[in-house]
């Protein structure tokens, strides 16, 4: 990769892309139910380090705006949470996917404040970290469809993902300065 591919990779991805190597124990369950929990919190403070002044600054070049991405953190989690749900619940239901890159051009997500998200961010996480922590080993082995990549996801998977998720998006928010160039 050529030195401008890996910059533009640095900026897609400041956490490094999502890898599932299957690894699974007590401890790390833990880690990531407790990082599901704290991320409302560091987004917050992300958000309070950048100003106001930069929600509508994009990431990276061609990117999304700093509040696009706080609205698409509230719409993924609250499908996660919906298809954990689904997934305990029935035999590896076959969940719904949605065009993320079009939601994030809808009204609400380019122009809404983002208060609104960050209080639904801080609600469903509690409630979702709570769900987390009473499932058992067993629940973490359910799995749920997705159509697009005709695959069963375990929710084990499943809660490895989105907390790399949330982090991956926090660190966008992080490296963006508002400070206009030159």
């Amino acid at each position: 990769m050529n030195e401008a591919g890996k910059n533009e990779e640095i900026l897609r991805y400041p956490i490094g892309r999502f890898q599932w190597d299957g690894n699974w124990n007590e401890e790390l369950r833990r880690q990531w139910t407790c990082s599901i929990r704290s991320q409302p919190g560091l987004l917050q403070a992300a958000l309070e380090a950048l100003g106001g002044a930069g929600l509508d600054i994009p990431y990276r070049p061609g990117g999304w705006t700093v509040r696009q991405v706080v609205h698409h953190m509230a719409d993924s989690h609250m499908n996660c949470y919906i298809r954990i749900k689904l997934a305990v619940t029935e035999d590896n239901p076959v969940i719904k996917p949605y065009r993320e890159d079009l939601w994030a051009e809808l009204a609400d997500s380019r122009s809404y404040p983002v208060e609104p998200s960050l209080l639904l961010l801080e609600s469903l996480h509690s409630r979702w970290a709570d769900l987390l922590d009473s499932l058992s080993e067993t629940d973490y082995l359910r799995s749920f469809f997705h159509p697009e990549s005709n695959s069963l996801i375990p929710l084990r998977r499943a809660l490895a993902q989105y907390n790399w998720h949330g982090n991956h998006h926090i660190a966008h928010i992080k490296s963006v300065n508002p400070a206009p160039n030159g």
